[in-house]
């Protein structure tokens, strides 16, 4: 029985590992994707209402990109 338990939470683990890059890699995609619309003419406030995001949340993903925002 305790090598079944071992076997779990070694597998619980990759699970949440694994988990957790898409997310990252998911709010890698987005940023990528609002830095693009700004720079195509979207405002900042549109992006934050489709992103539903604060406006300061889209500045700053764009300020880590390098683009000064309006």
């Amino acid at each position: 029985m305790p090598r079944a338990r071992e076997r779990a939470k070694a597998q619980a683990k990759r699970i949440v590992a694994d988990a957790r890059a898409r997310i990252e890699q998911a709010r890698a995609n987005l940023a990528e994707k609002i830095v693009t619309e700004y720079e195509s003419g979207a405002r900042v406030a549109e992006l934050a209402r489709r992103a539903d995001y604060s406006r300061e949340t889209i500045r700053r993903i764009l300020r880590a990109a390098g683009v000064e925002p309006d």
